[in-house]
Formats: structure tokens, C-alpha cells, sequence
């Protein structure tokens, strides 16, 4: 019987640079996409997978994030007071009980996968997931979800994949593919940040896996990688050279890097225009900023 994934990895230690000056003193992961921080998409998404435990690898100035997470009293009192049922129940559902989450600290920024073997303590032997909460995707049916009905069909390690354009290739981990099953690819390699003539297909890999505890065992003999960190991608490519499966999976959805400004704020408005609330008023603003765009044309 192949063994449940009910734990996930969240690598959150990063600056968010790119976010300057915000995140000078807000943990990137909790910058807000419309209504709800970036990580709590992750942690919903983990839940609809099946998710019971949530490990958060983190790095000195985070306990916004960890408070986050953590119930409010006043607050809750204060809604109760006025009977705002409705956002005492949208409160509610951002706590998390003690035991349910776990908080790893990450002393140096060695890459993601220095960032992963951080949490292997608390994994042991069992299967786990890993959601960079940077990665959010807009999909019917959660991306974790897919990966993890995939997973109870073939086992070893999947790793989430989409296709690029060649000339972004190099700003991913791509999959060298054996075999094409549709959703599913049997992978042979992994080459992270390839030049865009050296990679192996256009398949790239984005921020969700599930992945053996070989993968760990892996990581206990990294060395530095691309770009001088410990790199996620070889210690998966190793698992392939050692005879254990790995998969990539297509999944069905839009992903958006929330990484970059850019990408941050497209997925702002595709989440918000997904809003009945919002959608009426947005689009009429969005179509007035077009008409006049025209206009100055």
C-alpha cells in the first residue's frame, strides 16, 4: 500500500528583494493578492490535497508569517461583538491548530534545496510535498490535488511542469523526457537553467513536487549547484541516475509567478476579475484605461 502524502514543505526563507521596499518589514509571503496573503493560497491549496501538516522553512524576521497563523482573540472578540459572522468565519479558517504547523529555521541562504533538507527531521520516511508559495495557480481543481491523484497512480517522485518558450528556459529546471504519456511525462534528466540551446525540451518545472525520502538522502550529499546554491533539481536528477521513477506532470491551470512585480500583479487582476464582487467594477475600469490607451494612439 503506497503510503499517503499528508505533509508539505514551504520554503519561505527568501528577502523578497525584488519587493523593496515593502518587504523591509512584511515577509513577501504574506503581501496580499487581492484579499488573502500569497501563502494562504498555498496552504488552501495543500488542504484540498489532503494536507495534515504544514512545515514552514523560515529565516530571521518572519514572525509576521508565524503570526499570522496564530488565532487573535481581540480580534475575533471584537467581530463577535458586531456580529460580522461572515469575517469572523473568513478569520477562522486562516488559524492554524498547534501541531498542525511547524516552523524550521534556515541560518544561510544556500538555495532550495539546502532549504528542503532544512525540514528532513521532521519528514523522515514518508512521501512529502513541496509548494513555493511564490508559484500561485488558478486552476479548477487545485494543482497540489492533480499532482497527488497522479501520485496514487504511479509513485516515485513528480515535479510540476508547464511549457515555456525556449529563451526562458534558462530561467527554470528542465526535464530531459523518456516517454510521453500526456499528463504525464516519464523523465530521464533534469538540467537546471540550461542555455536556451542546451535544453532538453521546453518542459520546465515550477514550485510544487512530491518527492521521496531518497530525494533527502540526495541532499545529505549535495554539493553546490547552478548559481552556487544547493539546487532541488540535482538532487531529483540523482534519484533518476540512482533507478527511481520521476514524473512530470502537466497540470491544468494558469500559474503566475508572484515572484516578480509583473507576474504579481497580472495574477491581482486575473484572481480579482475571477471575483463576483469585484469583476463589474474592474472590468469597466480596465476598459476605460484601454479606450483611452487607444485614443492616444
Amino acid at each position: 500500500m503506497r503510503k499517503k502524502v499528508t505533509k508539505a514543505i514551504f520554503p519561505v526563507a527568501g528577502l523578497g528583494t525584488r519587493f523593496l521596499p515593502a518587504t523591509k518589514s512584511v515577509p513577501k509571503e504574506i503581501m496580499t493578492l487581492v484579499d488573502r496573503p500569497l501563502v494562504q493560497y498555498a496552504i488552501d491549496e495543500a488542504r484540498a490535497a489532503g494536507i495534515k501538516e504544514f512545515i514552514f522553512v523560515t529565516s530571521r524576521g518572519k514572525g509576521a508569517l508565524e503570526d499570522y497563523f496564530d488565532h487573535a482573540p481581540a480580534l475575533e472578540q471584537e467581530l463577535r461583538r458586531k456580529n460580522k459572522t461572515k469575517l469572523l468565519e473568513i478569520l477562522k479558517s486562516t488559524n492554524m491548530d498547534s501541531g498542525e504547523i511547524a516552523y524550521v529555521r534556515q541560518h544561510k541562504a544556500l538555495g532550495l534545496g539546502h532549504a528542503v533538507w532544512c525540514a528532513r527531521r521532521l519528514i523522515a520516511n514518508e512521501p512529502f510535498a513541496v509548494i513555493l508559495p511564490d508559484d500561485v495557480i488558478a486552476a479548477e481543481k487545485p494543482c497540489l490535488q492533480q499532482m497527488v491523484e497522479a501520485y496514487e497512480e504511479t509513485g516515485g517522485n513528480i515535479v510540476a511542469a508547464m511549457e515555456v518558450p525556449p529563451e526562458k528556459a534558462g530561467a527554470y529546471g528542465v526535464l530531459d523526457v523518456a516517454e510521453d504519456m500526456g499528463p504525464v511525462v516519464s523523465v530521464k534528466g533534469m538540467v537546471e537553467k540550461p542555455k536556451a540551446e542546451e535544453a532538453p525540451s521546453n518542459l520546465a518545472v515550477i514550485g510544487r513536487y512530491i518527492l521521496t525520502p531518497s530525494v533527502l538522502q540526495n541532499l545529505n550529499r549535495m554539493k553546490q549547484g547552478a548559481g552556487g546554491e544547493i539546487q532541488l533539481t540535482d538532487a531529483i536528477a540523482a534519484d533518476i541516475e540512482a533507478g527511481n521513477p520521476v514524473f512530470g506532470y502537466r497540470f491544468r491551470g494558469q500559474r503566475f509567478d508572484c515572484g516578480s512585480k509583473a507576474g504579481f500583479l497580472q495574477a491581482t487582476v486575473a484572481f480579482a476579475l475571477a471575483r463576483d464582487d469585484l469583476r463589474e467594477e474592474l472590468w469597466q475600469y480596465l476598459n476605460e484605461i484601454v479606450q483611452v490607451d487607444k485614443a492616444a494612439q
